[in-house]
């Protein structure tokens, strides 16, 4: 599809009315804004024609790539047959099968499936749920919610509050109360056990026990862990963590809820990072790579025990969203899932993620390049400038480094990914799921310049 507007009026139009989500506008009072005008497979192309190699997925969003005629015919036959109608009392075939789809999918006992619009709108319907449940079964004291620091949940009031970024926080506080943060699993920076790894997981388990201590047991309703933390740069599970923390929430009475918006289906290998890293949440937080971006949608996996106080006679769970379960959204999750099974996409990731680590390792001889971390397709490359003190940037000099010239360089040099200063300077990669070998050396070479040449500029 062409666009309406040729690129002159693209840029105009862009300046004057288009709001753009976690952006400084005014850093394109003088420049032009990118505007990405279509797809194809690993690559998207901006409105002049130049071409990027997409190493975010989007927004880690994009997994089996751009253009899918698959997922864009199931699209357009569904809405011929039904566009939309909600699942308030009411059901339709596509939302059906594909709750029915998922719970075949997830871990253990995890079948009870309660469909969003977006990551944000599931992690606030997993925390409504644990509060409403808890008072359902004579537990009404139950509302808090603990999270890891740095640790992103969504920007919905809710969700925000679970959030433990401050910084994007302090201009809506007051916020929802009753939220703790913990200490996260970055490894790297490990305040203690620094030369031991399943020692600091273990620690950093046992500060969610202390946190619950501190803040009454008998308060605390849920707690929240991504199974690779995304905000700070791709913080791994130490060996035993997640284990250690579902031991604890058993021990408390406390839900565990796994924050699955971007490790879900397929960032890591498996359709879910709890199976990965082989532990039972009792509900998992879904959206993004649901149906790889073509059409939103989000949703919550929830154990079956939680669904018995609301199957009773006149209980309901009193939460709802108009969009949620849309039918084409469905129908694009159910392309998208025959997709993942058709070209074999989880065994791609389990194949070649130890391939995409080994030739991002490669960057380890720059001097700018402290750490390369992360799983599967999903990985975080920490810049420091003493690799030895592994002594960080200033905030002007991270502002200046990433925004300044990183972040517009590696687009300049045609690569997509993600230049963070949410807690320390890092590089973020997650390509598609369909990438290889040859994508993973594009990736290296693209940013082995552009870090060498902010190295020289430092």
């Amino acid at each position: 599809m062409e666009p309406r507007l040729n690129s002159e009026d693209l840029q105009r139009a862009a300046k004057d009315h288009l709001w753009m989500h976690f952006t400084e506008m005014a850093a394109y009072n003088d420049a032009e804004v990118p505007v990405i005008a279509r797809g194809e497979g690993e690559y998207v192309y901006d409105d002049h024609g130049n071409r990027y190699l997409d190493g975010l997925s989007g927004l880690f969003v994009s997994q089996v790539g751009h253009g899918r005629t698959e997922i864009a015919d199931a699209i357009a036959e569904q809405a011929r047959e039904l566009a939309y109608f909600p699942i308030w009392t009411y059901a339709h075939p596509r939302a059906v099968e594909l709750a029915d789809r998922l719970a075949g999918l997830a871990p253990g006992d995890l079948n009870r499936v309660f469909f969003t619009g977006s990551g944000s709108e599931a992690v606030e319907s997993a925390w409504k749920l644990a509060r409403q449940y808890f008072k359902a079964v004579g537990e009404p004291t139950r509302h808090k919610v603990i999270s890891r620091n740095i640790a992103y949940h969504g920007t919905s009031l809710g969700a925000l509050s679970i959030t433990g970024l401050q910084a994007i926080k302090s201009p809506f506080e007051p916020l929802v109360p009753s939220t703790i943060q913990v200490p996260n699993t970055n490894h790297y920076r490990a305040p203690v056990h620094g030369d031991d790894v399943e020692a600091f997981g273990r620690w950093a388990a046992d500060q969610i026990e202390e946190a619950i201590l501190q803040n009454d047991p008998a308060t605390i309703a849920a707690v929240y862990v991504e199974p690779v933390q995304n905000s700070g740069g791709c913080f791994p599970p130490p060996p035993g963590y997640l284990q250690r923390v579902r031991e604890i929430c058993d021990q408390y009475g406390v839900l565990m809820v796994s924050d699955e918006v971007i490790c879900a289906f397929g960032r890591l290998g498996e359709y879910f990072g709890a199976t990965k890293y082989d532990y039972l949440p009792d509900m998992i937080t879904f959206a993004k790579g649901a149906t790889s971006g073509y059409v939103p949608l989000g949703g919550v996996i929830a154990r079956e025990g939680l669904m018995e106080p609301f199957q009773r006679e006149g209980e309901a769970f009193l939460h709802g969203i108009t969009f949620a379960g849309h039918p084409v959204a469905a129908a694009a999750a159910l392309a998208n899932l025959d997709l993942f099974e058709s070209e074999g996409l989880l065994d791609n990731v389990r194949t070649n993620g130890p391939v995409f680590r080994a030739t991002l390792e490669k960057l380890l001889d720059l001097p700018i390049v402290g750490d390369v971390r992360g799983d599967g397709f999903f990985y975080g490359i920490e810049l420091v400038r003493d690799k030895e003190t592994k002594e960080t940037f200033s905030a002007e000099e991270s502002k200046t480094l990433l925004k300044g010239f990183i972040s517009s360089a590696l687009f300049q040099a045609g690569l997509i990914c993600r230049a963070d200063d949410r807690g320390e300077p890092v590089i973020q990669l997650s390509p598609p799921l369909t990438c290889g070998p040859e994508h993973f050396d594009e990736i290296e070479r693209i940013l082995r310049k552009v870090l060498t040449e902010a190295w020289s500029k430092l």
